[in-house]
C-alpha cells in the first residue's frame, strides 16, 4: 500500500478545520451579548472633585448610573447594559437597612431570566462589608461583581471607568459563575470573603492578604485562578427574603488600657450580639473578661476576633471559649464577623451551631 493513503485522513481532517473556522467564527462573532444590570449606590466612582487633579477632598456619591455608564462607550462592545439608581450614598453611611434592600433587589434582578449578571458600584470604604453581606444571602450562581473606585470621576487619572468595565465582562463572563461575590478593581478580582481594604488611598488597596486574589483582568476577559473553599450564595441557610431588619450586633475594638465601658455601653442599648476584636489572638484584656462573660450569662452571643487582620483566631487558644460559651471568628475580620453573627442569629442562638457557622462560611 502505498504511504501516501496513510496520509488521507489527516488530510481530510485539515481541510474539514479548514471549511468550518470560518463558520465557527462567525457563529462567535454573532453570540449575543450577555444582559448586565448596572446597579448604583453612590461612593467615589460616582465623586466629583473641584479639579482634576483633586483626588483627596472630593465629593462622594453626586454623579448619576445613566451618566456613569455614558462615560464607559466600550461597554456597548462587550454587554447590553442597563442601569439604575438604589441608593446615592458614601459607603460609610452604608446600613443594615441598605444592604437588606440591596440584596432583596439583586435576588429578584437576577430571578429573572433577561438578566445574566449583576454589577453593584459602591464606595470602597465599606465594598468588602458588603460584598460578603451579599455573599452569604445572594440566591443564585449568576456573577454579581462590585466595583468602586479610588480617585473620583473628575481626576485625570480616574481610574472608576476602566474597573467598571472590567466589572461588566466578570458579570458576563460565564467563567464568573458559581464563583459568589467577587470585587473588581485594578485589574484584579477578589473573593467577597477574603478581600478587604488594606490602603487609605492607593489603586491598589484591595488586597486577600492571606489567601490570595482569584484572578486578573487581561485583554478584556477574565482569568481565574483559584476558588474559595467556603460555602456561600446558594449554598448558605440564609434567606432575607422577608426580613425587615438585622439583629443588633457591634464590635468592640480592642486596645492598651482598654476598659469595659464600650461592652456595658453596647449591651445596655440592647445588642443580642458582639464581636470582640482582640489583640493578638483574640486575646481577653483583663478588665474586660468580667463584662463579656456577664454580657454572655444575660444571653449576649459573644465571637472573638482579632484586630490583626490576619491569621486563624484558635478557639480555646487565649481564652477557655468552651468554659465561657464564646464563638470564635476563624479567619474572618471583625467587620465581617460581624455579618456573619448578625445573619446567624436570625437562624439560632446555640453557640455551638454558630460556631459551625463560622467555620463553613
Amino acid at each position: 500500500m502505498s504511504p501516501h493513503l496513510y496520509r488521507l485522513p489527516a488530510l481530510f481532517l485539515y481541510a474539514l478545520f479548514l471549511a468550518l473556522a470560518p463558520l465557527a467564527a462567525a457563529q462567535q462573532a454573532a453570540a449575543p451579548l450577555p444582559n448586565v444590570r448596572i446597579l448604583a449606590t453612590g461612593g467615589t466612582i460616582a465623586g466629583t472633585g473641584a479639579s482634576s487633579t483633586t483626588t483627596i477632598g472630593y465629593t462622594a456619591a453626586k454623579v448619576g448610573v445613566e451618566a456613569l455608564i455614558a462615560a464607559v462607550p466600550e461597554l456597548k462592545k462587550v454587554a447590553n447594559v442597563s442601569g439604575e439608581q438604589v441608593f446615592q450614598i458614601a459607603s460609610e453611611s452604608m446600613t443594615n437597612a441598605h444592604w437588606l434592600t440591596l440584596a432583596k433587589r439583586v435576588n429578584a434582578l437576577l430571578a429573572q431570566p433577561d438578566v445574566d449578571g449583576i454589577v453593584i458600584t459602591h464606595g470602597t470604604d465599606t465594598i468588602e462589608e458588603t460584598a460578603y453581606f451579599l455573599n452569604l444571602v445572594v440566591k443564585s450562581r449568576k456573577p454579581v461583581v462590585i466595583v468602586g473606585s479610588m480617585r473620583p470621576s473628575t481626576a485625570i487619572s480616574a481610574d472608576g471607568p476602566i474597573n467598571l468595565y472590567n466589572a461588566v465582562i466578570v458579570a458576563g463572563s460565564k467563567d464568573a459563575v458559581g464563583k459568589g461575590v467577587l470585587v473588581v478593581l485594578n485589574d484584579q478580582i477578589n473573593g467577597a470573603r477574603d478581600v478587604t481594604k488594606a490602603n487609605t488611598s492607593t489603586l491598589d488597596t484591595f488586597r486577600s492578604p492571606e489567601l490570595g486574589l482569584l484572578g486578573y483582568m487581561q485583554d478584556n476577559r477574565a482569568h481565574f485562578y483559584r476558588m474559595s473553599t467556603r460555602r456561600h450564595t446558594l449554598e448558605t441557610e440564609f434567606d432575607v427574603s422577608a426580613l425587615e431588619q438585622l439583629p443588633a450586633v457591634d464590635v468592640v475594638y480592642s486596645h492598651a488600657n482598654v476598659s469595659r465601658v464600650g461592652i456595658d455601653a453596647f449591651v445596655n442599648a440592647g445588642d443580642i450580639g458582639l464581636v470582640y476584636a482582640g489583640v493578638g489572638d483574640g486575646s481577653l484584656a483583663a478588665q474586660v473578661r468580667p463584662a463579656l462573660t456577664e454580657a454572655r450569662r444575660k444571653g449576649v452571643v459573644i465571637v472573638r476576633s482579632s484586630r490583626v487582620g490576619q491569621g486563624i483566631v484558635a478557639r480555646n487558644g487565649e481564652a477557655n471559649d468552651d468554659e465561657l460559651d464564646f464563638v470564635v471568628s476563624d479567619t474572618l475580620n471583625p467587620q465581617k464577623a460581624r455579618i456573619l453573627l448578625m445573619l446567624a442569629l436570625t437562624k439560632t442562638r446555640d453557640t455551638r451551631a454558630i460556631q459551625q457557622m463560622f467555620y463553613t462560611y
